[in-house]
């Protein structure tokens, strides 16, 4: 009875004051109220290999994996892997055939709703993000992030072949397909492989024949927006891409690239009946019509010239065709 009685003590008297509760506190469970008040406060979290900011560990952690080059969520259908497991599961939609996303004013589906806003960027015509240092645009974050990394002095990614650094690990896995050889995209009209996805999309273009990129100067139309920048330098005279072996300039980045196999005495065009190797692909072009034997029918002064070379000689000589 003792026992019981000190278990449970009798109540109060009417003289004596009732007993005030004591709120008791945990400082454990105060813990993660300190961790969201830290990241509201705006404590940034740096990555060390490109500086890029973070408020929470987790994301810094995520981010962290581009560099690695570790993905770790992986495809049972077709063995394309991934950092994130929302990325893996978005890019099963592909293989499902599901296009829950649609636009609502040209109809056309997409598996991925990211797939779908990019998309009405077309619609709307305008490309939101600005690269703040060469004033490049992009329709989304992602493609103005991915691009950025071309700014970024820090390329801890380096090819062990030729010594080239690169920003990410998908830069420098894109880059030793070059020295590999493999072209796994090939086109589908005229069967030429590339090495990149991006490679492919431009060459279809020249199936399209379309060319709505037109210089203000003269008019002269190109497919690609490459191409018009690359010939407006020819109107203004600059010629900022000089030869480090001769000191020669150019307009062109790919011209001075074309020059300097000169000096480098490489020949990696060849030719497949004959094995003879040429510098430059319009050489090799050339020569293949001397095994055609095509000869422009309408030649009669000049007979034995091939099309190739009658057609450079008329356009020198307008007087002749």
């Amino acid at each position: 009875m003792d026992d019981i009685g000190q278990k449970h003590p009798a109540p109060a008297s009417k003289d004596e004051p009732a007993a005030i509760p004591v709120e008791k506190t945990f400082p454990a469970m105060k813990q993660p109220r300190r961790r969201k008040r830290a990241n509201r406060e705006g404590r940034s979290l740096s990555c060390d290999q490109c500086g890029k900011t973070f408020t929470q560990i987790c994301n810094l952690k995520s981010h962290q994996l581009i560099h690695s080059g570790v993905k770790p969520f992986s495809c049972g259908e077709c063995g394309k892997s991934f950092i994130q497991s929302y990325r893996l599961k978005a890019h099963q939609l592909v293989h499902s055939e599901v296009k829950p996303f649609s636009c609502d004013q040209c109809g056309k589906s997409f598996t991925q709703k990211g797939d779908l806003k990019r998309h009405h960027m077309i619609h709307v015509g305008g490309k939101s993000f600005v690269c703040d240092q060469c004033g490049k645009s992009f329709q989304d974050r992602d493609h103005l992030e991915r691009h950025q990394g071309v700014h970024s002095e820090v390329k801890p990614f380096t090819c062990d072949q030729c010594g080239n650094s690169f920003s990410g690990i998908d830069r420098l896995k894109t880059h030793q397909l070059i020295h590999s050889g493999d072209k796994p995209f090939n086109c589908e009209q005229c069967e030429q492989s590339f090495t990149h996805i991006a490679a492919l999309k431009s060459h279809q273009l020249t199936h399209s024949h379309i060319k709505k990129f037109v210089c203000g100067q003269c008019g002269k139309a190109f497919i690609h927006m490459t191409g018009l920048k690359s010939h407006q330098l020819t109107h203004s005279g600059v010629k900022s891409f000089k030869c480090g072996h001769c000191g020669k300039a150019f307009t062109e980045i790919d011209r001075l690239k074309s020059h300097q196999l000169i000096h480098s005495g490489d020949e990696p065009f060849s030719c497949e009946q004959c094995g003879e190797s040429f510098t430059h692909i319009a050489a090799l072009k050339s020569h293949q019509l001397t095994h055609s034997h095509i000869k422009n029918l309408y030649v009669v002064s000049v007979e034995g010239f091939y099309l190739y070379d009658w057609l450079k000689i008329t356009s020198a000589h307008p007087l002749w065709s």
